[in-house]
């Protein structure tokens, strides 16, 4: 190794004791007289470089550049009565002046706080304090490569989620600005760390669905995945979210928690708009070392909604719609530690009924790595977290880390009396990194990684066999947020029992993460907000139905929650058309709701669905729910109708009379 130059000894600031200490950190006496001096020299030459590196002006990269908007760049801080669901961390209103294209005008996008947005600061979910010490955070002053391309697409970017402290979280109550809500039930998790990303896109097809009104929110949304914090806050959201093939999208202009892990991806209520996102942010940017020379240049992106609807086309002219694929539905996985038996069940059984009634083969197949998955996940990257997380160092290779993020380092006093308070996770990767490498030096890290190359031969040996590893992604359904604040009732929740729900949250998601594989998650909120409802009659043409009310299917106020009624129109019209004989029932085309009444936990429903008229390729059915008292019909709760566009297959065309 070069020294690039020699310092002048006579106006250093560095002297002996700073040249001993350093020695004494590496358990090294150096001897008195010329050797010393001569180190001295050294390091002084050292600091003097570093010295004028930190002078000199910064560098923007003009691919990084801000994109001309229609109006200057301003944000704002949302108000409480608009951000109800605590999903915004800064609002904004960015319209490119002149997009290369038109794929996504019209579409609202919020875009992850660890992402840096031109002229938006960047707060990683955390404390202003730890960010900068006169309170004043600094703007973004580029636009990370997936925000541009969402601008030059002609998306409108609204503004920041709010995401979890550090991103170190899997569940949704660590950031600085307090709990993200669960769209579905307030008080609960929505998971993270994209927790803002997933409830907004969410809310909007809530409110597409039910009518129910959130305030402002989006319609797609894009998120940071190092572990599962994509597809997790998808989950418990009720929606898709994916985590591409590692260095297929690039990170450039994001804070990243650790490279090999490093993920950015789209979340949206369809599986057309996840593969029209993901055509828009994938491809090389000449940036980011996450990409290798597999990753397409931008002319080469595949045409994702083209594939998509290929297959949706191709899938028409099939007498079943998955002939041809073969499902593998990963044996390891039904079995981590803290998979609930509602989620495992509803999983285990959807995955087998629908795939081999949509004409696929399923196998059960095994990959005995994947229990170690998590651990090599965590021995990987657990010793150098904290110095890419929280220390700003860049990944050894040529890289472009956000310029106006300027985390406190080394930690004091109060940085860990924020963070125990808020997120222990992250003072658990500060603590755990030094200790981890004096215990074990760097070796095991390295075998660790080895052990993901591993890991990768035997999925990829999987996939010999298979096309698609169907696994259960969240290993519960939401949970209530622990107890952030003491007050008259007791004491807020320690630092385990806060981090006691996130443990295995994670297991069947980060070993995907490790390996680079792709992972998409596929929301069932039916089978779970559905699963104790009973059919009590069904003659061709009708159904009825009856649900128990429990306090998962109400509000904030206790009252029946609105995307519970319009889940139950979803249903109970596909039920309607089945008494046809159908096997399959279609795509929904509208669904209508009229709320009229509420419910409460404890109250019975009673579910009326007819099925209007059923031609050949579409479907029209009414549905009534009724609240039962004193074992009569009581009050119409809410009323509604289902459109159905009928599956064209020749089997499903002749409905069964017997």
């Amino acid at each position: 190794m070069s020294v690039a130059f020699l310092a002048d000894k006579t106006k250093s600031t560095i002297r002996l004791e700073h040249l001993r200490e350093a020695a004494a950190e590496l358990n090294i006496k150096i001897p008195n007289g010329s050797d010393e001096q001569d180190y001295l020299h050294l390091l002084q030459s050292a600091d003097e470089v570093m010295r004028q590196i930190e002078a000199s002006d910064d560098y923007i990269h003009p691919a990084l550049s801000l994109v001309e908007t229609t109006h200057p760049r301003t944000y704002w801080q949302p108000e409480i009565k608009d951000n109800q669901l605590n999903a915004w961390r800064h609002r904004c209103e960015l319209t490119a002046a002149s997009p290369k294209g038109n794929t996504l005008k019209g579409r609202a996008v919020a875009i992850k706080d660890n992402i840096s947005i031109g002229g938006l600061p960047t707060t990683v979910g955390t404390f202003t304090e730890l960010l900068c010490q006169d309170g004043n955070l600094t703007p973004s002053p580029i636009d990370a490569s997936v925000v541009s391309r969402i601008l030059d697409a002609g998306a409108t970017i609204k503004g920041s989620s709010t995401c979890e402290n550090y991103c170190a979280s899997p569940l949704s109550f660590s950031a600085a600005t307090g709990p993200v809500q669960n769209v579905w039930m307030h008080g609960y998790t929505s998971g993270g760390s994209s927790s803002g990303s997933a409830t907004m896109v969410a809310a909007t097809a809530i409110k597409h669905a039910s009518g129910k009104d959130f305030g402002e929110m989006v319609d797609l949304a894009i998120g940071g995945d190092q572990a599962g914090s994509v597809r997790i806050p998808a989950s418990y959201s009720g929606i898709y979210g994916m985590k591409p093939t590692h260095g297929l999208v690039p990170y450039t202009g994001a804070v990243p928690l650790a490279p090999m892990l490093d993920h950015l991806g789209p979340l949206a209520a369809s599986l057309e708009d996840i593969a029209l996102l993901l055509q828009i942010i994938a491809g090389y940017d000449g940036i980011d070392p996450r990409m290798t020379p597999e990753s397409p240049l931008r002319s080469q992106v595949q045409d994702y909604p083209k594939m998509l609807s290929n297959f949706r086309r191709s899938a028409h002219e099939k007498e079943f719609l998955g002939s041809g694929l073969k499902i593998g539905v990963l044996k390891e996985s039904f079995e981590v530690a803290g998979l609930s038996k509602q989620v495992r069940d509803t999983v285990w059984e959807t995955s087998n009924s629908f795939f081999r009634a949509a004409g696929a083969e399923v196998m059960d197949i095994s990959v005995p790595m994947h229990r170690d998955g998590s651990l090599i996940w965590t021995a990987a990257t657990r010793m150098s977290m904290s110095e890419w997380s929280c220390q700003g160092k860049t990944s050894g290779y040529l890289s472009f880390l956000p310029p106006h993020i300027q985390a406190q380092w080394p930690p004091n006093q109060r940085m860990y009396e924020l963070l125990t308070a808020t997120n222990p996770a992250v003072v658990n990767i500060m603590l755990s990194g030094p200790f981890l490498k004096k215990q074990f030096g760097s070796n095991i890290e390295a075998k660790a990684h080895r052990k993901a190359f591993e890991l990768r031969a035997a999925y990829d040996k999987a996939f010999e066999e298979v096309d698609i590893l169907v696994t259960p992604c969240a290993p519960t359904v939401a949970m209530p947020h622990p107890k952030m604040q003491s007050d008259t009732e007791g004491p807020a929740a320690t630092v385990m029992e806060k981090l006691s729900q996130a443990v295995g949250v994670t297991a069947n998601t980060a070993p995907f993460n490790v390996t680079g594989h792709p992972a998409l998650n596929v929301p069932a909120i039916y089978r779970l907000l559905l699963s104790d409802v009973e059919i009590v009659s069904a003659t061709r043409g009708e159904m009825q139905a009856r649900l128990n009310l429990t306090p998962d299917h109400v509000n904030s106020r206790g009252t029946i929650h609105g995307a519970v009624s319009a889940s139950i129109m979803d249903w109970a019209g596909g039920m309607a058309i089945a008494t046809h004989g159908f096997e399959k029932t279609g795509a929904s085309v509208d669904i209508h709701v009229s709320y009229l009444s509420t419910a409460h936990a404890g109250d019975v429903l009673n579910i009326h669905a007819v099925a209007d008229r059923v031609g050949k390729s579409m479907a029209f059915t009414t549905i009534k729910i009724f609240r039962i008292v004193d074992g009569e019909l009581g009050p119409l709760v809410a009323t509604g109708s289902h459109t159905k566009f009928l599956p064209v297959s020749k089997e499903n065309r002749q409905p069964k009379t017997e």
